[in-house]
């Protein structure tokens, strides 16, 4: 070989060499992709799947959070387990949950509508719960009361060893959640109350989908009840009256009142109902005096959930002011707050949330009754 050749033929092995070891390196270094779990409205949390992982991220637990909450999820079937560092995440938590706790009875149907209500092993304040099926577990000691949820009992929780607790928080300070953690026990607080729109509180049942390994389920769970809430929604928006509404009652000198940019708000424009005070904005009730509620109220039409009161009695014997309302003298006022489960509890505070399609089919019986004939109310009763 003449020597031109061998000087090129030693140029194209360095070439190919280097070459080689840069692609290696290119490939080594290129991120495992992620897939990002479908959410339509909710904006307070996502997943993104990885090959032996997954990453739970949780944005807004309460208002105004200064801080994201990682979590991984490893699956406890999967022969080729992830290697994290753990100090990139809040836990590390093996899936599908067997043991779980929750704190809020807004988190139980997120259990029962996937079917996974037998790994609710404790809850704090198991009398306000309305599920006849949790009911039944709660009074053969399969699941353990917790006290109160601002004040759990943590001896009888940690005694249960729950692989996560769903907590509830609207500040992030809460000792007992801090003295669960410190004892190597998950916690991932919800903060599926924080989002603006119904069906964005109702989307956070895939949090729950991810956490049992049912995600196909609790696609299928939502996506029935979102359409369910659409067909509603069009429904009612052909109808040209919109019946004018007014919510709450007086609270020692105060009448709260949901602002016109809350979930409550939103529910009563997609019945097609002139919600009075629909062009307040701010987060949290309006604080209004009675005089104020009185001028713009008096001839409104319909009158929703006054507080706890659970009969046109109960109003009047609480404030004489309440009948000089039109909706008072005709009747025409419902609350929700009768609706109970067995032991007291008051069932949209549990079902509420996560069934916004039966709230708003109700509201729109309410306000529209020749619309939804078939439709029996399922939250709100009229007063008597």
């Amino acid at each position: 070989m003449k020597p031109l050749q061998l000087k090129f033929l030693v140029i194209i092995l360095l070439v190919c060499a280097f070459g080689c070891k840069n692609d290696a390196k290119a490939v080594k270094d290129v991120p495992e992709q992620s897939i990002d779990l479908v959410l339509k409205h909710a904006k307070g949390f996502s997943v993104k799947s990885y090959k032996n992982y997954k990453v739970l991220e949780v944005y807004s637990p309460w208002p105004k959070a200064d801080k994201s909450y990682k979590f991984a999820l490893i699956d406890k079937n999967l022969k080729d387990k992830a290697d994290l560092n753990a100090d990139d995440f809040e836990s590390i938590i093996s899936i599908p949950i067997e043991r779980i706790v929750v704190t809020s009875t807004t988190h139980l149907p997120g259990l029962e509508l996937l079917g996974e209500d037998e790994k609710l092993v404790g809850f704090p304040g198991t009398q306000y719960v309305s599920s006849e099926k949790i009911r039944t577990r709660i009074d053969n000691k399969a699941v353990r009361e917790l006290g109160k949820n601002e004040g759990v009992n943590t001896e009888v929780l940690l005694e249960l060893r729950p692989e996560v607790v769903i907590a509830f928080g609207v500040d992030g300070n809460n000792a007992s959640m801090e003295t669960v953690k410190k004892a190597n026990i998950p916690v991932i607080y919800n903060g599926d109350w924080v989002e603006e729109t119904p069906l964005a509180k109702a989307e956070w049942i895939k949090l729950f989908g991810v956490l049992f390994n049912k995600e196909d389920k609790a696609e299928s769970v939502y996506n029935t009840i979102e359409t369910e809430y659409v067909m509603a929604k069009t429904l009612a928006q052909n109808v040209e009256n919109k019946p004018s509404v007014f919510s709450g009652a007086m609270y020692k000198d105060v009448w709260y009142m949901p602002n016109g940019t809350s979930s409550e708000a939103q529910l009563l424009k997609d019945a097609n109902a002139n919600y009075l005070w629909k062009n307040t904005q701010g987060s949290g009730s309006l604080a209004l005096n009675f005089e104020t509620v009185f001028n713009k109220a008096k001839m409104g039409k319909i009158w929703i959930n006054p507080s706890i009161y659970g009969s046109l009695q109960e109003l009047e014997k609480a404030n004489i002011h309440y009948t000089k309302f039109d909706a008072f003298k005709k009747q025409n006022v419902y609350s929700m707050s009768n609706t109970k489960g067995e032991t007291g509890g008051v069932l949209y505070y549990e079902l509420g949330q996560a069934r916004p399609d039966l709230v708003l089919k109700d509201l729109i019986k309410i306000c529209h009754p020749e619309l939804l004939q078939n439709h029996e109310l399922f939250f709100f009763k009229k007063l008597n």
